[in-house]
This record gives structure tokens, sequence and C-alpha cells, in this order.
């Protein structure tokens, strides 16, 4: 019996050093490798969302910029405005002033 039991042992190691190895390459491939292509793939759109996150930037500034000179060139255009109506306003003063004078 020991003979028996001795013979087959070494199979069960063998089957088990089979079973550890198909293990072992599955894990390799069948789980770090399409992980791994996956970890790639997100850091390509990674680098997109920052590619675009920069270009969001840059057009926020730009348009902020625009603002600001947009709203000095309002500021501007209300005092030409102001003035403007106080020069008329002054000037119909002026006209009625003349026109009650007798000649």
């Amino acid at each position: 019996m020991d003979t028996g039991a001795a013979a087959g042992r070494p199979w069960l190691l063998v089957v088990a050093a089979l079973v550890m190895a198909s293990l072992l390459a599955y894990v390799l491939f069948g789980a770090y490798i399409p992980t791994k292509q996956r970890m790639a793939g997100l850091e390509t759109e990674i680098k997109e969302v920052y590619q675009k996150e920069a270009e969001l930037q840059t057009q926020l500034a730009q348009s902020l910029q625009k603002n600001a000179l947009l709203q000095q060139q309002l500021t501007a255009l209300a005092a030409e405005r102001d003035g403007l109506v106080r020069r008329a306003q002054e000037l119909a003063q002026e006209l009625a002033a003349l026109k009650r004078r007798p000649r």
C-alpha cells in the first residue's frame, strides 16, 4: 500500500503545480495585462481631460479680459454720453436765454 500511495503523490504534486501555474497564467494574462491596458487608456483620457481643461481656462481668461475691456468701454461711453447731455442742456439754456433777450 505504501508503494501505491507513494506513486500517487508525485502525480498529485504535478497536478497541483499545473493548477498553480495555470492560476498564475490566468492572473497574469487574464487580469493583469487587460487591467494595465485599461490603466494606460485611462491615463490617456486624463491627459485629454487636462488638455481640454487648459483650453477652457484659456478661453475663460480671454473672456474675462474681453469683459473687462467692454466694461471700460461702456464706462467711457456712459461718461461721454453724460458729458454730451450736460453740454446739450447748457446749450439749450443759452438758447433759451438768447431768445428771451430783447433785440
